[in-house]
């Protein structure tokens, strides 16, 4: 079975993924934000104006894995069945890490849910803290892990 974003025609057309089996699929992505450690402790301790910034990023990612077909044109609407986003951080150097993670039983992978989750929930840190600090960045997004479906598990090597 061979899956093509295109037709014969070189039209471009969501996948047919109805023949396939349901299985349990589950996807890690993450991103990672860089405030500036003043900006960082203000984050953890509750001093900037917009309010808890990780928990309106954490809501702001779970919202977006369930929206992602309504942003990412050719992926399926998918039942999902979890989503979660955590957060690492480093005082020292302002750095946020958003984790993602979706769990779903599906024809297809839960990959492009678990990257919008992570991606929306940077964004949200920087919109929140935009006001006070100017340089923040958000810097690589990558799919950390994935299981189910033909291809199996897939595990990022550390570069």
């Amino acid at each position: 079975m061979t899956f093509n974003h295109f037709d014969e025609r070189g039209q471009a057309i969501m996948v047919d993924v109805s023949a396939k089996e349901p299985t349990m699929r589950l996807a890690r992505a993450a991103a990672t934000v860089l405030l500036r450690p003043e900006t960082l402790a203000a984050v953890l301790e509750g001093g900037i104006s917009k309010g808890d910034v990780l928990a309106v990023a954490r809501l702001a990612g779970i919202a977006a894995a369930k929206k992602t077909p309504d942003l990412i044109p050719l992926s399926h609407p998918l039942a999902i069945h979890h989503a979660a986003v955590e957060f690492t951080t480093d005082r020292a150097t302002g750095k946020v890490i958003v984790e993602a993670t979706v769990k779903a039983f599906e024809r297809t992978g839960v990959e492009m849910e678990a990257m919008t989750a992570a991606t929306v929930a940077a964004l949200t840190i920087y919109d929140m803290c935009k006001g006070t600090d100017k340089s923040i960045t958000i810097g690589e997004i990558a799919r950390l892990y994935k299981e189910g479906g033909k291809s199996g598990v897939y595990k990022r090597r550390e570069p």
